[in-house]
Order: structure tokens, then C-alpha cells, then sequence
């Protein structure tokens, strides 16, 4: 199986000293791979790395096998990777519509009705300012506007952050359909029970490290895991 995408070695952070270390990570096609740990473990910053938003030291970054570690943001982006940023992830004064018609200057209105229809809640929402959705559909939008360039891999940072605890289990509804896509998904998530009830596998930081990875169900059942990182909560 061709990877979609493949991090080898990546290190780097926001300063000289390195907050991630040699971390290697593969995502495969049509797959939703999380990434979780307690706070301060490095998440956040290994996916700005990996964006290119912050500089490496070493490694790589390989999207189907060719190497981006060179290329900026943007570039990355056009390559085929797309990026949901925690909480601010939509521009609240545009319309639904305006907000899908600036993901990418060379959208159609078929590529727009095609989302609408992933997103159905967007649909009666077309003329209403961003900022007046409710969290959950802008959260919906957010993807909607990640989505419509067709990327191969969507990359969510928290995306159930800020939501009401009763919306919650509609966004992680909404990142399952995203197989159905054809996309690949890579996910940063403090909910980390219910990120891996929905994932195929995850990887586990600790100071910058990957101290955990395998199938999502064989780690939410490895004690290990479990105590360090999910607490002692019954899992559901």
C-alpha cells in the first residue's frame, strides 16, 4: 500500500532547542490516524512542523513519496495537504458562501453544491454570516472549506475544541463520512477515547516523543496507555 503520507526523523520547534524529536509517522490512504498525549506533549507543534508553519532541523516529510520538506506552507497545500486549524478556522464576517468561494480562487459552483452536499446543514445557511452559525456548523464549514481542493490527506488540529459537549459526537459522525471520500485524515485530538474509537490507528507523544503507536483498539485496551494518558474513566 502506497503511503500517503510519510514522516521520517522530524524534528524541530520554535526556538533552537528542539520541542519534537525524531519522530517518524505514515498515514495510508483512506485511513484516520490520530495523534494524541497529554497537553505540552508536542502535538500542536509536530503538525506545525509538519505544515511547514515551523522550521525542522531534521527529518523529512514525504506526501506520496515525494519529498516536501523543502517546499513552504502554500506549496505543501497545492501538493495535497489541507489543514483545519483549532478554533479559528473560518473567516466569521463572510457569508457560508463567500467562505467557499475563497478556499481556492479557482472553485466552481459544482465543487461548492458537492460540499453542500457532504455538509447539508450548509445548505439553508448559504447567505448567513460565518459568525453566526452554531459550533458545530462552523466546525462542518471549516471542513467543507479544507475539503473542497480534494486534497489527499486533511489534517484537523482539536476539532471538537470549544464545541458543546452534545456536538461533539457529530463532528467525530462527520470525520468517519471523510473516508468516504477518499481523503485521508491525520488528527490531533485531547478527546483521545473517542478519537480512537473512530480511527484506525494512533500514535502517542510524550515530551516530543512518540512513546506509543499501533491499531487504535489495541492501545485504547493496553493498560499502559490507558493509565498514563486516558485516566481511569470507563471507556465508552
Amino acid at each position: 500500500m502506497n503511503e500517503v503520507l510519510t514522516i521520517d526523523g522530524l524534528a524541530g520547534g520554535y526556538t533552537d532547542v528542539d520541542i519534537i524529536h525524531g519522530i517518524d509517522l505514515s498515514v495510508n490512504p483512506q485511513e484516520i490516524v490520530t495523534i494524541a498525549g497529554t497537553n505540552g506533549a508536542g502535538k500542536s507543534t509536530f503538525l506545525k512542523a509538519l505544515l511547514g508553519l515551523l522550521p525542522r532541523t531534521k527529518g523529512s516529510v514525504k506526501l506520496y513519496g515525494q519529498d516536501i520538506s523543502h517546499l513552504g506552507t502554500e506549496a505543501r497545500i497545492e501538493q495535497g495537504l489541507a489543514y483545519v486549524p483549532q478554533v479559528t478556522n473560518v473567516f466569521r464576517t463572510l457569508s457560508v458562501y463567500e467562505n467557499l468561494l475563497v478556499a481556492d480562487k479557482r472553485v466552481t459552483r459544482s465543487q461548492i453544491d458537492e460540499m453542500l452536499q457532504v455538509f447539508p446543514a450548509l445548505k439553508t445557511r448559504l447567505s448567513q454570516q460565518a459568525g453566526t452559525l452554531s459550533g458545530g456548523e462552523r466546525q462542518q464549514l471549516a471542513f467543507a472549506r479544507a475539503l473542497i481542493r480534494s486534497p489527499k490527506l486533511i489534517i484537523l488540529d482539536e476539532p471538537t475544541a470549544a464545541l458543546a459537549p452534545k456536538l461533539i459526537q457529530s463532528i467525530f459522525d462527520v470525520i468517519v463520512q471523510l473516508k468516504q471520500l477518499n481523503v485521508a485524515v491525520l488528527m490531533v485530538e485531547q478527546r483521545a477515547r473517542q478519537a480512537l474509537d473512530i480511527s484506525d490507528r494512533a500514535y502517542i507523544l510524550d515530551q516530543g516523543k512518540v512513546v506509543l503507536a499501533g491499531a487504535a483498539h489495541e492501545l485504547l485496551n493496553n493498560p499502559e496507555m490507558v493509565e498514563l494518558y486516558l485516566g481511569t474513566q470507563t471507556h465508552t
